[in-house]
């Protein structure tokens, strides 16, 4: 088989919000199916939906409750059925979100498969991901059960063989569907510590990140399931070294093809707590993107992402989402896209879609967000100071509506939107992606020249301009090939070297002449030599 994922661009649909085809104001599928043209012109490969299985929705589909029915608000079977067929005869594949370190407490499996789930006599001083403990006591059976994330999200045994061969056999369903890997979901947290015991500050995550028996169940899982399809798999696996990264994606140990990191997401807070925020500091960024490209380059392989479900809009994170929003954009992209590894666009990232600033917390919908603010508020914390955090921080700046077109809402619905739409979606819109200086048309050529241009594949990575504050660069080299990427992430104006070569992109009028190159605020460009 070949590793055609390693020159593949992923796009991620939060279906929830991206396209709503009956006015209900709630994403489906049919509105995924509505907009495939406008995925397959941008010529992205692979499609990785969020989940889309029955769910109560108490963590908008995370939380499980059957895994061969489509959730009623997106659809049927029938119209995924569809989806899928129109993916691949666009030439496209899809990738299914896989939930499998826990299920929703609806689940069927709850009820009459006890055993299939974590329950202690004691509970640990644990805190949830959500807010409070990860234990809750059911009175029925007089003991607790764990949930690492809200408690109507129980966390699965996977130490229960039984359990692990009703998961297989529901991946084997969906892959002889005919879907074409997995993102799996926090899958480094499936296997617990069995002596579970309390942690300095309630943090017992050195208890089930990258357990004791995780790398047995996904080389069994690999053994049995992923081995027999020609597909791709990545997994969610926060806390994760580069070396813990190179066992799991290592191809001689067969078990993934690769995971997401998070250590670059973590730089702009100033403790262990997301919400505790602090400017990014670039030099700390270009040091983690070097240890990440050395760590895996021979060994194992990398997911590029700025931006995901859970994560703030890059343009408002790490760029300038006002007077320079198009060429922060754009030079973000360019400094992730000619690196190596798999780059992953979170819809509307392709339109340089920013945070959104409510002022009430009543606009909010997350369980994360809404679970501190409750938390916050009781310590005394004032409601202002809260929205700060929640304006840079919160899961629902990923979440508003993609921006279609100027009409209400965005084009999104002819309905009331689940979540309101960002105010900015008259100006900010798809309507735009045929404007040859759009940010869509620039994320549509970097897409093109990872197809074209094996050194993006294959090329050494060497940082350049270590120390300083404001460029990021670097080079790429392979095979008698030269790339020089230059990502200024300042107003500043920076004057760098000219390298050897031709222009091959960049997001200002090009740089003719002799001399050094003079960056202008947010430029990238970057130069090809053969």
């Amino acid at each position: 088989m070949t590793e055609w994922w390693k020159k593949s661009t992923v796009y991620q649909i939060y279906p929830r919000s991206f396209m709503d085809s009956d006015g209900d104001g709630i994403g489906d599928i049919r509105g995924i199916i509505q907009k495939l043209d406008y995925l397959h012109e941008l010529g992205v490969d692979i499609l990785w939906l969020s989940p889309v299985y029955d769910s109560p929705n108490d963590d908008n589909g995370y939380d499980i409750r059957d895994y061969y029915q489509i959730m009623k608000e997106f659809g049927t079977m029938a119209d995924f059925d569809e989806l899928l067929a129109e993916i691949h005869a666009r030439g496209m594949k899809l990738v299914m979100d896989l939930v499998v370190n826990h299920t929703s407490d609806e689940h069927e499996w709850f009820k009459n498969h006890p055993d299939f789930y974590i329950w202690r006599d004691e509970p640990t001083n644990w805190r949830s991901f959500f807010s409070g403990s990860v234990w809750e006591y059911q009175k029925e059976r007089g003991q607790y059960f764990l949930h690492l994330f809200s408690k109507k999200q129980p966390d699965l045994n996977w130490d229960n063989p039984e359990l692990r061969e009703t998961v297989y056999e529901m991946m084997r369903w969906w892959l002889d569907k005919g879907v074409d890997g997995f993102r799996m979901d926090v899958i480094n947290m499936i296997s617990k510590v069995p002596d579970m015991h309390d942690a300095p500050g309630g943090d017992g995550s050195h208890q089930f990140l990258n357990g004791p028996n995780v790398h047995t169940y996904l080389k069994e899982m690999n053994k049995k399931v992923l081995s027999k399809y020609d597909i791709v798999t990545v997994g969610e696996t926060p806390g994760t070294t580069p070396k813990e990264a190179r066992d799991y994606t290592a191809a001689k140990n067969q078990e993934l093809n690769m995971i997401f990191t998070f250590e670059h997401m973590g730089l702009d807070q100033a403790s262990g707590e997301k919400w505790d925020l602090k400017p990014l500091r670039l030099t700390d960024l270009k040091e983690n993107m070097e240890k990440w490209q050395h760590g895996l380059h021979d060994e194992g392989w990398n997911s590029l992402y700025w931006n995901n479900h859970d994560q703030p809009r890059i343009v408002s994170r790490f760029g300038e989402d006002t007077d320079w929003r198009v060429e922060s954009a754009k030079m973000l992209a360019t400094c992730l896209h000619f690196m190596q590894g798999t780059p992953y666009i979170y819809q509307g990232e392709e339109l340089g879609m920013t945070n959104v600033r409510f002022d009430s917390i009543d606009d909010y919908k997350d369980i994360e967000t809404l679970n501190m603010y409750k938390e916050k508020r009781e310590a005394g914390v004032p409601h202002e100071d809260i929205m700060v955090k929640i304006h840079a921080k919160g899961r629902d700046n990923a979440r508003t509506p993609m921006q279609w077109s100027a009409e209400p809402n965005g084009g999104f619905t002819t309905g009331t939107p689940w979540l309101k739409a960002n105010p900015n979606y008259t100006e900010i819109n798809a309507l735009q992606h045929n404007d040859p200086d759009s940010v869509y048309q620039y994320y549509k050529k970097l897409i093109g020249f990872r197809k074209e241009l094996e050194i993006i594949t294959y090329g050494d990575f060497e940082l350049l301009y270590r120390e300083d504050g404001d460029v990021f660069a670097y080079t790429r080299t392979w095979n008698g090939e030269k790339l020089t990427v230059y990502c200024n992430f300042s107003e500043n104006t920076k004057s760098v070297a000219r390298p050897e070569g031709e222009v091959l992109i960049g997001n200002y009028a090009l740089h003719l002449g002799e001399g050094d190159v003079l960056l202008k605020p947010y430029e990238a460009i970057v130069y090809y030599q053969q």
